[in-house]
């Protein structure tokens, strides 16, 4: 396995072959992506541990998702069962896993402690347990503060994690030095992750514009009230698709690992 580096342009390739693989495959891939929100949002509701055991889960169900649109680029239809890839690939891989589950929502859960100390543990609170939001909260200065403050923690997050599901499941590569080479890939192809990153703001954009113009037209704001979730999981699905080119791309395998 060897770190590629990809030219700028590559981060519109990457949104396009999401959007393409999604549509191959949109009853399979939607379905997953659904069973998916739906396995995170059952995870929480487990007593005292929920949202440490949705957090913790969340990089082995990447995974799946990512070995999902590996079996549709290909042109197969991907089972449901492809979403515990990451537990069916031996003892020794399915720890690496459970390993970077746990650093993911210890991460996370940091991120969310130091945020506390700027709002007392609203944001926290309302992220991580749910609650009434109201304009009075969202609108308070520290409320906003501990929101940024998250935000821009999570970003380095969000990138250790990008590619370490995927160098743990398909290259054997240990939990901690995932990490490592996951920060790395994305900060030595930044420009082709900053352009997809753009690339997919657009798009969610221009979506939820697209339903408000819909509305607009027939005159009814119910469209846009009924239209706008669907239209976003569906972006949604169709991001998460993408996500396995951005780690095919950055990641090539070597003749040995290949032999």
């Amino acid at each position: 396995m060897k770190l590629n580096i990809v030219p700028a342009r590559t981060g519109l390739v990457w949104v396009k072959l999401g959007m393409r693989t999604f549509f191959r495959q949109p009853l399979a891939l939607s379905g997953l992506f659904f069973m998916f929100m739906a396995l995170m949002s059952v995870a929480t509701v487990v007593p005292f541990i929920g949202t440490a055991l949705a957090l913790a889960l969340l990089p082995a169900a990447t995974l799946g998702l990512m070995a999902a649109t590996q079996e549709a680029s290909k042109g197969n239809f991907p089972m449901p069962s492809i979403l515990v890839s990451a537990f069916r690939a031996g003892q020794q891989r399915m720890r690496a896993m459970l390993v970077l589950g746990a650093l993911y929502a210890g991460g996370f859960l940091a991120i969310m402690g130091i945020s506390a100390l700027f709002d007392g543990g609203k944001f926290a609170k309302l992220y991580l347990v749910g609650g009434a939001i109201t304009r009075e909260l969202v609108s308070a200065p520290d409320f906003q503060m501990a929101m940024w403050v998250a935000t821009a923690l999570y970003l380095p997050l969000s990138l250790l994690f990008w590619h370490a599901p995927a160098l743990v499941h398909w290259h054997g590569v240990p939990p901690v030095k995932s990490l490592f080479f996951s920060i790395v890939a994305c900060f030595r192809n930044l420009g082709a992750f900053t352009l997809y990153g753009a690339a997919w703001l657009g798009v969610f954009v221009a979506g939820g514009l697209a339903v408000m113009l819909v509305a607009t037209l027939f005159g009814a704001p119910e469209i846009a009230a009924a239209g706008l979730v669907p239209v976003a999981l569906l972006m949604a699905a169709m991001f998460f698709t993408s996500i396995y080119f951005t780690v095919n791309d950055c990641f090539v395998t070597s003749d040995a690992e290949a032999g």
